[in-house]
């Protein structure tokens, strides 16, 4: 790569979806074509540690052989494989066993500082890191640890400098890393930057005490993450911030899978094409972009391959039509099409530019929340600007079109047609109902409830069993016992909510409370989680 040394793709392995290896290897193929040559498996609790035998239970984790034989392939690929666990915060999952719910947690999801048993864990997980992969660099997570310090740790010690803690017990990880081999450690900057006070993402230069810089370990290598940024002063002076905190400095953007079932490569061309220059005028030459999956992990790994293919280009300095030339070279797909794979969250037209207040709050995951949102609370079609439905079926039959079409990926259009077909159905199902019954319409009712909430609940069926297909292509069974829960709620919730139109339409019974109560405005139309989606209750 002409303008790296390190140019990788981290693929979420912990939230929910965890990758299958005949699955990975397909990615390989196609991303070592594409020229990169780091891979990051970001594994929480999904992968065996020796003497930790509820680390990763139930969660479909990664054995040891599995591992040794993903990083064999990668590297006949040309592709280092670099272990990406959490050795901080991050490892909510743990805590519902006992073996370490009371014994290795500060706070949070946020590991106890001065443990034994903390460190013992930490010992195992390098321990066993160590005999399945050959890359001596590893990513120690360390991001997002907010609370550090304010729960047990504070129980038990008093107040103490969180900064203190901070590289205390980096340096301890480090010592164990190094004991087992690692020579390079890479760790999120982003709670140095918190800390210090102040917030992670500034357009100031920011310098670091002295204390705290002589404190980092020699042969750590900070990140700096950034998935939202399209403002060149921004990433400029994160870089200058980084490299103040350590010469050693990687950059770590997005391709957005996460919180929702459709891609964004849009919304990540449109942010990397001005990070991705910053890094090299500021002489960054190692980066790897973020598959997250978020909230369920959701989003196909390979649905932003023309995202992953814009980064190529810009690192190798190809033009818009070599780059798409490649593509089809790769992958037997038109990169257009592909992009196509963006719109179930394009509800308002697909020319809607992403920077637009519809995409006000990140990349807004508009397919999500209409997929879920209850059609009697209806929160989110109540503040739903879209009175026409139409181009949910347009997108429909242009990705089912492409589906027949595909040599290799007919499974990732299929899923977001059926997705397109229930959202044509679902979009407007709540505006439509409350409507009615304000006007006390109950033919009205009766009809809707008849028609299209009855097909609305087919075509959630249908979409299922097209997700269905497309989890099982390419990731473990484990996690999809999720979507069972949370796509067969949605069909019985439908199924009720019908039921309860005919019994209303009928004179069984006088009124539907919730389409008494009066919606309130949300001016945020960005809920990342599926939880929030659907009640306002506790789930």
């Amino acid at each position: 790569m002409k303008h790296f040394d390190s140019l990788g793709v981290m693929i979420d392995c912990s939230r929910d979806a965890v990758p299958n290896v005949e699955g990975l290897k397909r990615f390989f193929d196609v991303i070592a074509k594409m020229g990169y040559n780091v891979a990051m498996l970001y594994t929480e609790d999904t992968y065996e540690v020796e003497n930790e035998p509820y680390f990763g239970y139930q969660r479909g984790r990664y054995s040891m052989e599995e591992l040794r034989e993903l990083d064999r392939y990668a590297a006949e690929k040309g592709i280092e494989l670099i272990p990406f666990i959490q050795t901080l915060a991050h490892l909510a999952t743990l805590k519902r066993w006992r073996a370490y719910r009371h014994k290795v947690f500060d706070i949070d999801d946020i590991l106890l500082v001065d443990e034994p048993r903390t460190y013992e864990l930490i010992e195992n997980m390098f321990k066993t890191l160590a005999k399945t992969f050959t890359s001596r660099r590893v990513h120690l997570g360390y991001d997002e640890a907010h609370h550090i310090g304010l729960g047990k740790y504070l129980d038990e010690h008093g107040f103490t400098d969180r900064y203190a803690l901070l590289l205390k017990h980096l340096n301890r990880v480090c010592e164990i890393a190094r004991k087992y081999g690692f020579d390079t450690m890479l760790l999120a900057n982003d709670l140095f930057f918190n800390l210090a006070p102040g917030v992670f993402c500034t357009e100031d230069v920011k310098e670091f005490p002295a204390e705290i810089v002589e404190n980092v370990p020699k042969d750590c290598a900070t990140v700096y993450w950034d998935y939202f940024a399209t403002d060149v002063k921004r990433y400029d002076s994160m870089i200058k911030s980084s490299k103040n905190l350590s010469p050693n400095v990687w950059f770590s953007g997005g391709a957005w899978t996460w919180e929702t079932f459709s891609p964004h490569n849009r919304y990540s061309i449109k942010r990397n094409a001005v990070a991705i220059p910053c890094c090299i005028e500021n002489g960054v030459r190692e980066a790897f972009f973020t598959l997250w999956g978020d909230n369920g992990g959701e989003c196909a790994y390979e649905a932003v391959l023309p995202a992953l293919m814009h980064i190529a280009a810009l690192a190798d300095d190809m033009s818009e039509a070599e780059m798409k030339a490649k593509f089809y070279e790769i992958t037997g797909e038109q990169f257009d099409s592909f992009m196509d794979l963006d719109l179930p969250n394009y509800i308002f037209g697909e020319d809607v530019p992403v920077e637009s207040p519809y995409f006000q709050h990140s990349a807004c995951n508009y397919c999500k929340t209409h997929l879920y949102d209850d059609p009697f609370l209806g929160a989110m079609s109540a503040n739903l600007a879209a009175d026409d439905a139409s181009l949910l079926d347009a997108y429909a039959k242009r990705l089912h079109a492409h589906a027949k079409e595909s040599k290799t990926y007919g499974l990732l259009y299929e899923t977001m047609a059926c997705l397109s077909d229930v959202l044509f159905k679902k979009l407007l199902l709540a505006k439509k109902t409350r409507a009615l019954y304000e006007a006390g319409d109950k033919e009205g009712l009766r009809s809707l409830a008849e028609t299209d909430y009855a097909e609305c609940i087919e075509r959630v069926n249908v979409f299922y069993k097209a997700f269905r297909k497309q989890w099982y292509a390419i990731n473990k069974t484990y996690g999809f016992e999720i979507h069972d829960a949370r796509l067969g709620g949605l069909a019985r919730r439908l199924e009720s909510c019908r039921e309860r139109l005919l019994s209303y339409a009928n004179g069984e019974i006088a009124e539907i409370a919730e389409l008494e109560e009066k919606l309130l405005p949300m001016k945020d139309t960005y809920i990342p989680s599926w939880a929030e989606m659907i009640s306002a209750n506790i789930v």
